[in-house]
């Protein structure tokens, strides 16, 4: 029988450890979150392919999304474990909230009881659970809830489930050495030398199969994922700065990023976890810059590029023509949003500044050149606006088929994104050598510009209109969808004002408000069922953190980086203390609740396109690092906080590395392995400017200013 081994912790929260990030086998030892019984906090993993894992932390019963999920199946709600041993305690099981010890890993999760420790974990690849059990007891491995499992099953390789959601296919649970076990209630008993429990998915010979591999190689696949997952901030994306706090958060939010991107159908990235583990284009390449390209993850970028192109609209008679998907599963695809197919043309144009590399567009640029041909000739107007359905935006609730959030037919960011897609379409046509319609493309641009300036810039109000309505009228509700038109203005001190205007009236410590709180149609908090339902506020006031990135960009683009910090420390705090253990949260309320600082978070818990954008604006802003591959150059544009005294870090670009240092208040920087010319600019820190003197968060008004509390349904509103 084995002896218990403790599960050793330092005090802090972050487990922190002597040996440093360097140490490519043990950084993502070194970031380690311990969690409380009180903090009962959500952690999440996928396997890369198809599956993931859902649960918190201490919770005895699941909640209705947790578990184990395959191909968007939910096949196992939960698990426990438990001891047989009368020193201990006969057919005893453990209580999460028991546990002594709990600490959340980027690769696995541990708790530990004393007697007991667990150490549960997925694989590459590979549908396979590991449960591993330190003991000096027979061990027990019990199924608490059987609400996804249509039958259960003795055999002598273990305990057949059969999902209800998956009834062709079976979970097999069997101890991870092949040894001797015994049936316990709804689940196994193995003795103390079985290293625990193993559940694999698929037919039962498969689930034999994989049993059988685990058993061969599976620490093996265990240390090649630990060393996978460690080397996105090693030998990818490695920080060391004066604050521990900030290198913990960002290793974390760079890892569940890389969470979310798999194979489930093709390469692609899950919009969130528990619930959007499917891909959105719209989120898909509003996520790509932080997800792939500030990460020099470029094979990976390529390759979703070139999946997600063979899922275009190509049928000329569709009202979609020429769209990349809005939405793939494995269901079907739907291509009801404006917003991705410019983004895949934008994020297309980065890639290759990113690597260097043009070979893969000329993949893409048949769907590249049927997008844009497309929308001329099916989706522009005479002043050359992109028109678009009422609720294909990224404000696309309905609620009964009526728009929760209605933006007319010309919405600004849609047009700052076709803009964005004419001009990228135009660089990348020219790469292609075909010059009429890089030409066509870029005048086009170049028209559109020139109208929306005059059409939608209200320079008196320091605003810029949210959209036109089909009549022409501009909608004059104060959103932050005008943070993405700024490449169409030319006014630069129209844009600082905006700026200035946007953070004070939707930017709280918290993240930025979709609607302005002084709006009629305002919510303040986005489930308050008892009051109106979620939808309603959605986007009428609900914080959605994605937004969080255009913000900080724009007031450090105009000097304004010790506010833009403030903000993005405000997320590394949610990333290590609160919600899902190293992520961002979807949404939150925009007031906190009654006798509370704070505000409550809402959404998935794991969101792709917050945790991208908080990584895009701490590369490409922060740091300041912009390449530019296709000119042979990369641009440093630091704007390092006070707070920041020394850094270090290096990033993929190109074929090569960038090595950047901070110290003494100066940026010094060394390529190895690309061949570009390098631009430093001096640091840039806090700049005074009149415009900004003074600037502050948005402040909460007080609750019972706002209509949507006028009516309280004494049976709460529902779907």
């Amino acid at each position: 029988m084995k002896k218990a081994a403790g599960i050793c912790l330092l005090a802090a929260t972050v487990i922190t450890q002597s040996c440093g990030f360097g140490n490519k086998e043990m950084a993502s030892d070194a970031i380690g979150v311990k969690v409380s019984p009180e903090d009962n906090r959500e952690y999440s993993y996928t396997d890369k392919k198809a599956g993931y894992w859902y649960g918190t932390t201490h919770q005895e019963k699941p909640e209705w999304w947790s578990g184990w999920n395959m191909a968007k199946k939910r096949i196992l709600a939960d698990y426990a474990i438990g001891v047989d041993d009368p020193a201990i305690g006969s057919d005893l099981q453990l209580n999460r909230k028991d546990a002594l010890e709990c600490v959340v890993y980027p690769d696995r999760i541990e708790r530990g009881w004393g007697h007991t420790q667990e150490s549960f974990q997925m694989l590459d690849n590979t549908p396979i659970l590991s449960i591993d059990l330190v003991s000096i007891a027979d061990s027990l491995f019990i199924v608490p809830d059987l609400s996804h499992i249509s039958e259960v099953k003795d055999s002598e390789h273990g305990l057949f489930l059969t999902p209800t959601e998956a009834p062709d296919m079976n979970i097999l649970i069997a101890p991870a050495r092949k040894t001797g076990f015994v049936r316990f209630g709804d689940g196994i008993k193995a003795g103390a030398d079985s290293d625990g429990f193993i559940m694999t998915y698929g037919t039962e010979d498969e689930c034999i199969a994989l049993a059988d591999l685990y058993r061969k190689s599976g620490r093996q696949m265990m240390k090649e994922r630990k060393e996978r997952i460690s080397g996105l901030i090693t030998d990818y994306n490695y920080v060391k700065t004066n604050l521990p706090s900030l290198d913990s958060a960002l290793n974390w939010i760079t890892i569940t990023m890389d969470e979310l991107i798999t194979e489930q159908q093709g390469k692609g990235i899950y919009a969130g976890l528990p619930w959007f583990n499917e891909y959105w284009g719209r989120d898909m390449f509003i996520s790509f810059p932080g997800a792939c390209l500030v990460t020099g993850q470029f094979e990976t970028a390529k390759q979703i590029l070139k999946d997600f192109a063979q899922l275009q609209d190509t049928d000329p008679a569709s009202e979609t023509y020429g769209r990349i998907p809005n939405r793939a599963n494995l269901e079907g695809i739907l291509y009801n949003t404006t917003d991705g197919t410019p983004r895949f043309v934008i994020q297309a144009l980065e890639v290759a500044r990113y690597s260097g590399d043009i070979d893969f567009l000329h993949d893409l640029y048949p769907a590249i050149k049927t997008s844009i041909d497309a929308s001329i000739k099916n989706y522009t107007d005479e002043n050359g606006y992109l028109t678009h359905a009422d609720a294909d935006t990224w404000m696309d609730v309905k609620r009964n088929g009526i728009p929760g959030s209605p933006r007319g037919n010309r919405a600004n960011d849609i047009q700052a994104l076709w803009y964005g897609q004419l001009t990228a379409g135009s660089e990348i046509a020219r790469l292609m050598g075909d010059t009429a319609s890089a030409e066509e493309w870029s005048g086009l641009a170049t028209l559109l510009a020139s109208n929306f300036e005059r059409d939608y810039c209200a320079k008196d109000e320091a605003l810029i209109y949210d959209h036109l309505n089909s009549d022409g009228t501009p909608d004059k509700q104060f959103r932050p969808n005008q943070l993405y038109c700024f490449e169409l203005v030319n006014d630069d001190i129209f844009k600082q004002k905006v700026t200035r205007r946007v953070w004070e009236e939707l930017v709280y410590p918290w993240g930025v408000a979709s609607l302005a709180q002084w709006d009629p149609q305002f919510h303040p908090q986005h489930e308050n069922w008892h009051y109106y339902h979620k939808d309603d506020a959605y986007h009428n006031g609900t914080i959605w953190l994605w937004n969080n990135g255009a913000a900080m960009q724009r007031m450090i683009e105009y000097g304004q980086v010790e506010p833009a910090w403030e903000l993005f420390k405000n997320m590394n705090r949610q990333a290590l203390n609160e919600g899902a253990v190293g992520s961002l949260s979807e949404n939150a309320d925009a007031h906190p609740r009654e006798g509370q600082s704070w505000v409550k978070r809402s959404g998935t818990f794991l969101q792709a396109w917050s945790n991208a954008e908080h990584l895009r604006a701490w590369y490409q802003h922060f740091l300041g690092i912009r390449p530019n591959l296709l000119e042979g150059k990369i641009v440093i544009e630091p704007h390092i906080p006070a707070e920041i005294t020394d850094l270090e870090t290096k990033v993929k670009i190109g074929s090569g590395t960038l090595h950047y240092s901070y110290h003494n208040g100066k940026v010094s920087v060394k390529l190895e392995g690309c061949d570009a010319d390098l631009e430093i600019h001096e640091q840039q820190g806090q700049q005074d400017s009149p415009i900004f003197e003074g600037v502050t968060f948005c402040t909460p008004d007080p609750l019972d200013n706002y209509p949507c509390f006028d009516t309280y349904y004494e049976e709460a509103l529902t779907y």
